[in-house]
């Protein structure tokens, strides 16, 4: 017994030793979650204390649900969150089955140069800043010197210049194509990667029995995909109350608060613009305990589906 304790215990250091390097390069990864996702946590006790900044943490008064109580109260809360749900759904909605026909769109390119170069040219934005990308929408949609305007101007489709960045209804559809145009090319990466790796002879065997493309794309692509797709179906349900900060921030104005304002938003003008810490504090945990749910439900549901596609 004790000798088979022993092999165990080499064998374990003798794979340790052979996978050190690939340790070492998730050790960043891991010190970065532990720092700001993890020892932030006990922050969470915030939501339910009367938070004094003089006073500490666990210094403050604890109130219970009473933060929560204001947040359900605020007149404003229902607002922001069918704003956060309804510009997710929308988001999910185009995204989610534009990203999957333009993959296989991509996927069916014969010249490898060309499908390269279209993989690249949409990929780019991903890197872009949402600074950036805030900066450049708004002057291409400029009503003094944007292009968008000269060309419908010109073309007779406006009497005069317009300012879409400032118009109600015209604020979702403005996000929702630039985050399409931002976000496409990463979630392109990720199917491109499952695509390559279909075994070739599922294509043959089909071919042999006269499939044509698109009926090689139906019975071997797509089912080769699900698994990836009901991942990423599941991650994107559970962000369905968590419209990213960067975007609508660097997107939105005071004229188009109504239609534009968010969870995220909300929280950081209510937690560093207003200093309500409890109060911001408490929306946050409301949003995160939901998308956990949601999640899991979702997981549940693809897990009863078929338990092939389940992520946890």
């Amino acid at each position: 017994m004790k000798q088979d304790a022993s092999k165990k215990r080499n064998q374990r250091i003798k794979q340790m030793k052979h996978y050190l390097p690939f340790y070492l390069f998730t050790l960043p990864a891991v010190v970065l979650l532990i720092l700001f996702s993890y020892m932030p946590m006990p922050g969470i006790a915030i939501a339910f204390k009367d938070f004094k900044m003089a006073r500490g943490i666990w210094e403050s008064d604890w109130i219970g649900f009473k933060q929560f109580q204001k947040v359900f109260t605020d007149p404003n809360f229902s607002r922001v969150l069918l704003n956060t749900v309804k510009i997710s759904l929308l988001s999910l909605i185009t995204s989610f089955p534009v990203t999957i026909i333009f993959t296989l769109m991509v996927n069916e390119l014969m010249n490898l140069k060309f499908k390269k170069v279209v993989q690249t040219i949409t990929y780019m934005p991903h890197f872009l800043s949402w600074v950036v990308v805030g900066t450049f929408v708004y002057q291409i949609l400029s009503p003094t010197n944007g292009i968008v305007n000269a060309v419908l101007v010109g073309l007779g489709i406006f009497e005069k210049p317009l300012y879409f960045m400032v118009q109600q209804k015209m604020f979702i559809p403005i996000y929702l194509i630039v985050n399409l145009w931002k976000s496409t090319g990463y979630s392109i990466v990720i199917y491109l990667a499952t695509i390559s790796g279909i075994d070739t002879q599922l294509y043959d065997a089909v071919m042999i029995d006269g499939a044509n493309r698109f009926q090689k794309i139906l019975y071997v692509t797509l089912p080769a995909m699900m698994p990836t797709m009901c991942t990423m179906l599941i991650l994107s349900i559970g962000s369905l109350i968590s419209v990213g900060f960067d975007p609508i921030f660097n997107l939105y104005n005071d004229a188009v608060y109504s239609t534009s304002d968010v969870i995220s938003t909300f929280v950081y003008r209510k937690g560093l613009v207003d200093s309500q810490y409890a109060f911001s504090t408490a929306v946050g945990l409301f949003q995160n305990v939901v998308s956990l749910l949601l999640v899991m439900f979702a997981n549940w549901f693809a897990r009863k589906a078929n338990p092939e596609y389940r992520i946890i």
